[in-house]
């Protein structure tokens, strides 16, 4: 699944649906643009430390969070840089949901009416998904999706992931694999981890002012990329 690919000219978007959860003091891994964490000079502020403890999911049940990390992480795995799970994709996807936010663009949003209308649905949508995820897998499988192997989970995906691999009986599946996918990409890319590795060329012109980041003059931040430097991308299929 990996390799997932981004429109630079979505990344402000992006970071706009962003910052609606950008201030929310539960994650533990996920932080709108800049760590929470980090080392810095030059500021009197001291860093906002991230929570000690293990995230807790707003909105998903025990059985299913664990779903949507491993999902995340199956649509962004690590390679030369880290994948969706360390950067706490999960955990903005919970947040979103939780507060019927949504994120996808497939829809026009006319209204904040609009908005709650479609942020209520994507909850009904990742419940049902997710319990159709494990349906398809028990059905092929004879198991619960996060106990099958590697190769299985793989194999079910790439059934929603790829119109070569389409089924007709998919079709529910395909639905909230784009969904999930919607969800994991506007997650990773806020990241520090999602933007750096794009190589957004704007990137160290604005990240200091972006509201994750009160920390201008931390030394990380030398690492950004100029305008009109070299870019990178996780181009790929899906």
């Amino acid at each position: 699944m990996g390799g997932q690919s981004v429109e630079r000219r979505d990344i402000l978007r992006f970071i706009g649906i962003a910052s609606i959860a950008g201030t929310f003091p539960g994650f533990s891994k996920w932080a709108f643009a800049c760590a929470q964490n980090h080392e810095h000079s030059g500021s009197t502020e001291p860093p906002t430390q991230a929570p000690s403890g293990p995230y807790k999911p707003l909105f998903f049940s025990p059985e299913h969070y664990p779903m949507v990390e491993h999902l995340a992480e199956m649509i962004i795995p690590a390679d030369n840089t880290p994948g969706a799970k360390e950067a706490g994709v999960a955990e903005f996807i919970d947040f979103m949901v939780a507060n019927r936010v949504p994120v996808s663009a497939r829809r026009d949003v006319r209204s904040t009416d609009d908005a709650i209308q479609m942020g209520s649905e994507a909850q009904i949508r990742f419940v049902s998904g997710l319990d159709w995820i494990n349906a398809r897998s028990k059905s092929e499988f004879g198991q619960a999706f996060m106990t099958c192997s590697p190769e299985q989970q793989k194999s079910l995906l790439e059934e929603l992931a790829y119109k070569t691999k389409f089924k007709p009986t998919t079709e529910s599946g395909r639905e909230f694999f784009q969904l999930m996918r919607d969800y994991t990409v506007v997650g990773y890319y806020t990241t520090r981890i999602g933007l750096e590795s794009l190589g957004y060329p704007g990137l160290r012109l604005f990240w200091p002012a972006m509201p994750g980041c009160g920390h201008p003059d931390d030394p990380e931040h030398v690492r950004l990329s100029e305008p009109g430097s070299p870019q990178s991308s996780r181009d790929g299929a899906v």
